[in-house]
């Protein structure tokens, strides 16, 4: 027999509840309980609906996101953005410790270029079909490894040794009669250099290590921008990918703000702190010939690198979609196509047609060719406007690095971050992105203009910029003068000291001083008979170390132009996110990654690669006094012209930009023409609707409106026929509109 149990109106159970309950078969009844339940009864578990919603929050919360991709993604922006930037701010340390030229430096820095070109197309067009995040990871870690190895010459290389003639003078202060003019120093300019052999006046080939470092870093950076770029524009709504992507590339920009700040902090410290003795450094940041410790921000950057690369190795190969903005008509092919994986074979057969449908774009083509062009200006700026900055108004590394950082990338930043605002609330399709683009490009230009205006006198350098004596004429300088022809000093020497008459000298020794009172950094030279024949007043003229401080209007000018440079930067990074956006809606979905990876790979190749090396030449042809190896040979530049230098550096990167605002107006101009023939087609479809709808000319109009407009507008046709026509607004409302049979 069984009895049924219902307990109906339980507040506790939303229906009621039946209990089943096997009666004795002996006696043909139940035992009952002394509350009149039967034995063994207990109510059943109860569902705990409060702990399965906390279980699907917890849920939804962990699971991987767009957000969660973006923001592991920006910790990579951010380390590879400090590395590099990092890099651009030690060129100069890095020419004075390996005594190299401008253009040598510039070929370790285009060592990154050439690393990122070797694989930037593979990466961008067959990386785009397999686990896009776990690539980036990969490319994150072979990136933190690149970087530590540019610390390892450091570490193989003896103690920095520079020339100065205060290491040979006695430890003593008293007033001594050693005279760095001498002509006993005849002898020993004849003599070999002790410790040195033939061929070693080549310098140390330790450079290499640092050029190879840098391209394992550009091939590791490779795999960031096409794939991250394509995965959030693959996931995002059309109407955020911009912003997203602009905020992307803000958080990117934080890193250099970090990087030159290192730069600067590592600058000030002297290259072998902590194996040296800091008292017997003689000279100081301003000088020439020091060298901070560029070795140490490398270490720094690159274990952040490694850091930051692990969390991309958990997230999946896809993100789930977004329901608002997922087609219900596709579910059923997404769902076959996610368990079939392309075998390399396959992807390899529709590269040569996809790249030649990019390169038939003519959009595409003129605006990479004008990119390539602004690209070169944009790679000479970033490399040697710390090395301009220091030449020109006669600052220490450690300085500028860190006002660049503290003025100009915060408006690097807030530039890029308002473009992508100003993309997302404006719904700026590919027209309106152009143009925005080059109007803030043309302002920033002008911005730039005022810095020919910027500049400072070359420094005073007896024998090198001014005569020894003031009744000579200007053609007639010369390094040697008949004040100091007999005391045997060497050329290429460079130990500068300056002469109570505010003129520079290359050395003591070129200065004519008889004798020497002090030791290390407190040393004086008095009797230097060249600066008693510049002005007969100075009876015991007397020089002391270092150069000659630069005048006060100098320092003014420094801070003017690094005002216009913030301001300049800040309006030309308004125009960044929608210059991005172009690259990737001026071409069909499918070769987005394609059109990135292409864009880099020539930016590479004809920008990024030649750029640092060629203006490196060029400076190199400014230099008015070079510097000399420990075993003979030419080193690093130690003075430039630096009124040639403004010229050089200023007019370069202004003819190459005018050259590319003259191509991207081509661009914008070619952009209307194809709108306005796609516009008058599309008015002509609707005029002239047939009954049935043309299956070609839909398709067509559908990829003109998700290529070109980039918008989600999309137009559909609802079965078979023309009277029902489907509109998706941007805020995804959608709209069902009949039309008539006259309106047919």
């Amino acid at each position: 027999m069984i009895i049924l149990l219902s307990s109906k109106g339980s507040k506790f159970l939303p229906s009621a509840r039946s209990l089943l309950v096997n009666l004795d078969p002996s006696t043909g009844s139940s035992s009952m309980t002394a509350e009149g339940r039967p034995e063994g009864f207990s109510d059943p578990a109860l569902p705990d609906y409060t702990d399965t919603s906390q279980k699907a929050r917890r849920a939804k919360c962990c699971s991987p996101s767009l957000k969660m991709f973006i923001g592991v993604l920006a910790l990579c922006y951010f380390s590879k953005s400090l590395s590099g930037s990092y890099t651009k701010s030690t060129i100069t340390q890095i020419e004075r410790r390996f005594e190299i030229p401008s253009s040598t430096a510039g070929t370790i820095d285009g060592s990154f270029e050439m690393g990122n070109l070797m694989i930037i197309s593979v990466v961008s067009y067959f990386g785009a079909k397999f686990h896009r995040p776990k690539i980036i990871a990969a490319g994150g870690l072979l990136m933190g490894l690149g970087t530590l190895l540019m610390s390892l010459p450091h570490f193989l290389m003896d103690r920095y040794k520079y020339d100065t003639v205060a290491s040979h003078m006695p430890d003593s202060d008293n007033l001594t009669m050693t005279s760095p003019c001498s002509p006993a120093n005849q002898d020993t300019l004849t003599q070999p250099i002790p410790g040195c052999h033939k061929g070693e006046e080549e310098g140390s080939p330790m450079w290499i290590i640092l050029m190879i470092g840098n391209m394992i870093r550009g091939m590791g950076e490779a795999t960031i921008g096409p794939l991250g770029i394509s995965f959030i524009d693959d996931y995002a709504r059309p109407e955020n990918s911009a912003f997203y992507i602009g905020c992307l590339h803000t958080i990117g920009v934080i890193g250099p703000l970090f990087g030159y700040t290192l730069g600067s902090l590592c600058a000030s410290l002297y290259v072998d702190i902590g194996f040296v003795n800091l008292e017997s450094v003689t000279i100081t940041m301003q000088d020439s010939r020091w060298v901070g410790a560029w070795w140490l921000g490398f270490v720094i950057a690159g274990c952040l690198t490694l850091l930051t690369a692990l969390p991309l190795w958990f997230l999946p190969r896809a993100l789930p979609e977004d329901p608002q903005t997922q087609d219900p008509s596709s579910e059923p092919f997404q769902q076959h196509t996610e368990h079939h994986t392309p075998s390399i074979a396959e992807i390899a057969k529709g590269f040569g047609p996809s790249l030649k449908r990019l390169f038939t774009n003519k959009i595409y083509v003129l605006y990479l060719a004008s990119n390539i062009i602004m690209f070169n200006a944009f790679v000479i700026l970033i490399t040697y406007t710390p090395k301009y900055l220091e030449q020109q108004f006669g600052q220490s590394a450690s300085k500028t690095n860190f006002l660049i950082g503290v003025t100009s990338m915060p408006a690097v930043s807030f530039g890029i971050f308002l473009s992508g605002v100003i993309m997302k609330r404006f719904k700026l399709g590919l027209l309106g992105a152009a143009r925005v683009a080059f109007l803030t490009s043309i302002l920033g230009f002008l911005c730039f203009v005022p810095f020919f205006a910027l500049s400072c006198e070359n420094l005073e350098v007896a024998g090198v910029t001014v005569p020894y004596q003031r009744s000579e004429r200007l053609g007639e300088v010369e390094v040697l003068s008949s004040c100091n022809s007999d005391c045997g000093c060497p050329v290429n020497q460079w130990d500068p000291v300056c002469g109570h008459n505010g003129v520079t000298y290359v050395s003591p020794c070129f200065a004519g001083c008889n004798f020497t009172r002090g030791s290390g950094r407190n040393m004086t030279f008095h009797g230097c008979r060249c600066i008693q024949s510049w002005d007969t007043g100075h009876q015991n003229a007397s020089a002391v170390l270092g150069q000659c401080p630069r005048k006060n209007s100098c320092s003014r000018m420094f801070y003017i132009h690094l005002a216009l440079q913030s301001l300049s930067f800040f309006v030309y990074c308004l125009g960044s996110t929608p210059l991005f956006i172009i690259t990737l809606r001026s071409v069909e979905p499918e070769l987005k990654s394609l059109s990135v990876g292409m864009l880099m790979l020539m930016l590479r190749v004809l920008g990024g690669i030649p750029a640092p090396i060629y203006f490196g030449a060029l400076i190199d042809s400014t230099c008015l006094k070079w510097g000399s190896r420990k075993c003979g040979g030419r080193g690093a530049c130690r003075m430039y012209d630096i009124q040639t230098l403004r010229f050089l550096f200023l007019g370069m990167i202004s003819s190459l930009r005018i050259c590319g605002y003259m191509l991207f107006w081509v661009v914008i101009v070619f952009i209307k023409r194809k709108l306005l023939r796609a516009q008058a087609v599309t008015e002509n479809v609707e005029l002239q609707k047939p009954a049935v709808c043309p299956t070609e000319t839909n398709e067509k109009l559908l990829e003109y409106v998700n290529n070109e407009k980039h918008h989600s507008k999309e137009e559909c046709y609802s079965g078979e026929k023309c009277d029902q026509v489907k509109e998706c607004s941007n805020d995804d409302k959608c709209n069902l509109q009949e039309s008539s049979n006259s309106e047919k």
